[in-house]
């Protein structure tokens, strides 16, 4: 079965929103520092409670989104997001913005992404067949790197000279875009899986982790994706305090070293389907996982300069590059080897998951640095990074894997 026009719509509302959230990111922490005055640490709580309490609220989502049309919950989650981030400017234009109003922002933006995560991933599976899912989970990769290869430069240029409010409705807007060509998706929707009478919430709510757990592909991805992860996000920060805190990179090279490599991560997501058709799906999930994870130790012992600047870009190439190749890679494992009564579930624990062990992780490296230094720190997140690719799926038992966890 070929993408046909249900898919491209659907494509075209997460191109829109993407592009929104790349050109206004990092803006509403600018906005606690630059208009609220707020200190360091509040910023990093902003980004921390909004990941922990969006895990907290998002726990019930899976099976409340499983036994219900996806079409509405994505079209609810846009516009939630819509009217959380339009709701600063309005405040600010009004005198009412305050700091709490970021932090409850900041967690309804990510209970949106993991509703609209698991609620996508799901219909996704039901608009293309097996022999088009690599395909369309490349399609929407290249979309995601293209996304922050352009949008944070241009959103910078947006702020530099209209200002951050400017941005911030851009994103609503997107959002607001993105609900509008989900709307006009036009086939008829898959009738969502019945939920069983008498069956405990909490059994419902765990049933993606139980789901995971007795997979034996998607156990290893699960854990390989969750120490990756937590040990890049804990690394980012600690890089950016050691590149223009310590060695006194300029603004320029940084936002240089970071933004060019993302074109890396669009041409290994476009690489994806002739790598699958020489090498083999499984294979190249392997080949990939490790790729992607093996270069960030090197960047422990970034130099000053020009030399350090140009090692950044090319452990960043390499890195992203088969990033953009494993991310489709695994989306389509875990769509293939996950059965459709399941799948938002098992989506939403992974993504519950992620935006708890992710915050933990950044404010433990932060620890490790201040106890140590940010060098070792950096070093100790990269081996993790490294040490990742051992969690990796490395036999193949897709038959004994297929029973089911819960009723």
């Amino acid at each position: 079965m070929a993408l046909g026009a249900d898919f491209r719509r659907l494509w075209t509302a997460y191109a829109i929103s993407e592009a929104g959230t790349g050109l206004s990111f990092g803006a509403i922490p600018l906005v606690a520092i630059l208009v609220l005055k707020v200190p360091a640490f509040e910023v990093s709580l902003l980004a921390a409670l909004g990941g922990l309490a969006a895990a907290v609220f998002g726990l019930p989502a899976g099976p409340w989104i499983e036994f219900r049309r996806k079409r509405p919950v994505m079209i609810a989650a846009d516009l939630l997001r819509a009217v959380a981030v339009i709701s600063v400017p309005i405040a600010w234009a009004l005198g009412f913005l305050t700091f709490a109003q970021l932090c409850v922002v900041s967690v309804l933006q990510a209970v949106g992404a993991i509703a609209f995560t698991a609620a996508s991933g799901a219909h996704l599976k039901a608009l293309t067949g097996p022999a088009d899912r690599a395909a369309a989970n490349g399609r929407f990769e290249a979309t995601f790197w293209t996304a922050y290869s352009v949008g944070p430069a241009a959103g910078g240029g947006l702020t530099s000279w209209l200002g951050v409010w400017w941005t911030l409705s851009a994103d609503a807007l997107s959002f607001v875009l993105s609900a509008f060509w989900v709307r006009r998706l036009r086939a008829p929707e898959p009738t969502p899986p019945v939920r069983v009478a008498g069956t405990d919430r909490w059994a419902e709510i765990g049933a993606g982790w139980r789901y995971i757990l007795a997979h034996r592909g998607l156990r290893s991805l699960y854990f390989n994706s969750q120490v990756f992860g937590a040990s890049m996000m804990a690394a980012t920060p600690l890089l950016s305090v050691l590149m223009i805190g310590e060695l006194h990179f300029a603004a320029w090279q940084y936002g240089v070293g970071w933004g060019i490599p993302c074109a890396a991560g669009v041409l290994g997501a476009l690489a994806l389907k002739p790598l699958s058709a020489r090498f083999g799906d499984r294979r190249i999930l392997l080949i990939s996982g490790v790729g992607r994870a093996v270069w960030f130790v090197f960047l422990a012992a970034i130099p000053a300069g020009t030399p350090g600047l140009l090692l950044l870009i090319g452990v960043e190439l390499l890195a992203l590059f088969w990033s953009g190749v494993f991310n489709p890679a695994f989306a389509t494992y875990r769509m293939t080897h996950t059965e459709d009564r399941y799948l938002s579930r098992v989506i939403a624990a992974w993504q519950v998951t992620s935006r708890t062990t992710q915050p933990l992780a950044t404010l433990l490296g932060g620890a490790l640095a201040a106890a140590t230094s940010v060098r070792f720190a950096l070093l100790v997140c990269g081996l993790l990074v490294a040490a990742s690719s051992v969690l990796l799926p490395c036999r193949e038992r897709v038959s004994a894997d297929r029973a089911v966890p819960v009723r």
